[in-house]
């Protein structure tokens, strides 16, 4: 297992663009109703630094790099997203995009293990957001509203079921992403209730939580390959023990029946016997 150190002297370096990023948002800090080039660039920055972060793990076609193509994918639909909601007129799109980015999340964190229970407690407590939401909601919204919250809520909830914390098949990167995927949704609850209710002063609590988010759902990047590459041998080594014991009674079968004949012929001829002898009388 590797060393926390270990950990923190690989991965530090390489999130230093973000954090130096994320602080230069926070202190020129411009307001959304003040939307301009320069605010769309600071609030993208983070994300591309995430984007950085990802490639300089490592990047390839190849399947051991699958998980790392959808978070890098969801990233870029997220930064698209954070762009086009600087501007008034486009919230609209930038849901889509956002949209778009819980979906590539879904799929590298896959379905498996399923923890129904969470999933269960998660869209119940979606149901309910919406319920407080969706009056304030008009026009495609009232379609679009639920159909966002239902992406949402899924990215979320396979996050959250990939931690098995009772079991040993749960790794930091792995909490990580549950831990992201939980700070996202309760910032993007906020921008709900910010622009269906007006809730003020709350933009600064939205984008900490989000950028929290997105750099636990990022980090889960740096053991994807070993986790691949341990998951496939774990594969093998089960193929090849099923095979073992699959030749090992395909082996032993023709044994039993050679040193069941015999039993076989001495328990027959008793009941052969008294068969052919009622044969007989019956002819008599």
């Amino acid at each position: 297992m590797v060393s926390p150190t270990t950990v923190i002297k690989s991965v530090g370096p390489k999130l230093v663009p973000f954090f130096k990023t994320a602080a230069v948002y926070f202190v020129l800090f411009i307001p959304e109703d003040r939307p301009s080039w320069l605010a769309l660039v600071i609030k993208c920055l983070p994300i591309l630094s995430l984007l950085i972060f990802v490639l300089l793990h490592g990047m390839s076609l190849g399947d051991e790099y699958a998980y790392a193509r959808r978070i890098m994918l969801g990233l870029s639909c997220c930064m698209l997203g954070d762009a086009l909601l600087v501007f008034p007129g486009f919230f609209l799109e930038g849901m889509a995009a956002f949209a778009a980015g819980h979906l590539f999340y879904i799929s590298a964190f896959g379905f498996k293990p399923v923890n129904p229970y969470a999933g269960a407690v998660l869209y119940s407590l979606g149901a309910a957001a919406l319920y407080l939401l969706m009056p304030g909601a008009e026009g495609v919204f009232v379609v679009g509203l639920p159909v966002y919250a239902g992406a949402l809520i899924t990215m979320v909830w396979r996050a959250i079921a990939r931690v098995r914390l009772l079991e040993d098949f749960w790794t930091w990167t792995k909490l990580c992403s549950c831990i992201g995927g939980i700070c996202f949704v309760i910032s993007d609850t906020f921008i709900g209730f910010h622009v269906f209710y007006g809730a003020p002063y709350i933009q600064a609590a939205v984008m900490v939580l989000y950028y929290a988010g997105q750099l636990g759902i990022a980090l889960s990047v740096v053991d994807s390959k070993a986790s691949y590459l341990d998951a496939r041998r774990r594969e093998k080594q089960k193929l090849t023990a099923d095979g073992a014991t699959k030749s090992a009674l395909n082996a032993a079968a023709p044994c039993a029946t050679i040193a069941a004949a015999p039993c076989a012929t001495i328990a027959a001829a008793p009941c052969a016997t008294m068969a052919a002898a009622a044969a007989v009388a019956a002819a008599q």
